[in-house]
């Protein structure tokens, strides 16, 4: 359970952050959410794809990492092999917040944001890291990198909600299942996961489809489409830690 304080100059300024534990955030995550912003660098080494909560019925757009839950395939030698890194992950262990009636941090969407760390990450280290804050009490360029991170992830929340809603408008999501034999015979179904419609994506109105670049969504989508390839990297990942683990029997 994430611990959520949020950040001082005064009370931090010795506060060090490590990136490289940071990102055994994402050591176990088969899938991670993303933003629109994130999707022409992601396309280029994960599938693109939404799945849809139980409880309220909303799709989130996430990126693939594994088939099975808490496998995360670029994980390797303690470490993500990735391109690029999902802002999700490279954002940890900070967190948006706001104060309550007793200063504490807590998350909402409807109140004035504060920078929060979270205390229990094992990123936040007594050497060596990253500093926040200089002598003087002033952010360092690594906290402003990270700042900006946060506003990335908190700007693109409205327009990743409004790209979702657009796509079920034009009725251009279809539900994706994965039935796939890996190299030792071992087989997996995948479900829960959508894609985009490229049947009825091709079938759209001229008008629908200049709606759809001048909202600058177009692009966006055919990045979806190109990115169900790197299904095809993930397995080649999957086969090779099957056959790792099969000499290290």
């Amino acid at each position: 359970m994430a611990k959520l304080v949020s950040l001082h100059n005064s009370i931090h300024q010795e506060l060090r952050i490590s990136p490289e534990k940071a990102e055994y955030h994402g050591a176990e995550l088969n899938m991670v959410p993303v933003m629109l912003s994130e999707f022409l660098k992601l396309a280029v080494q994960f599938p693109i794809a939404l799945t849809k909560n139980k409880e309220t019925g909303k799709f989130a757009c996430v990126a693939m990492l594994g088939f099975a839950e808490k496998e995360n395939l670029f994980w390797q030698h303690s470490k993500l092999d990735t391109l690029y890194t999902p802002l999700h992950i490279f954002r940890q262990p900070f967190f948006l917040g706001r104060n309550d009636a007793e200063g504490h941090s807590v998350t909402d969407s409807d109140q004035q944001y504060v920078v929060c760390f979270d205390a229990e990450s094992n990123s936040v280290v007594s050497e060596g890291g990253e500093l926040l804050f200089t002598s003087a009490g002033e952010e360092t360029p690594y906290l402003q990198k990270m700042k900006a991170v946060l506003a990335e992830l908190l700007d693109g929340e409205t327009r990743t909600h409004t790209f979702v809603e657009t796509l079920l408008e034009l009725g251009l999501l279809t539900s994706m299942q994965l039935d796939i034999t890996f190299a030792n015979g071992e087989s997996q179904r995948v479900n829960g996961m959508y894609t985009i419609d490229e049947k009825k994506l091709n079938a759209l109105s001229g008008d629908t489809v200049v709606r759809l670049h001048n909202e600058g969504y177009l692009a966006h989508i055919y990045a979806m489409v190109t990115s169900t390839g790197q299904i095809y990297s993930l397995i080649q990942k999957k086969n090779a830690r099957l056959s790792a683990a099969a000499l290290n029997v």
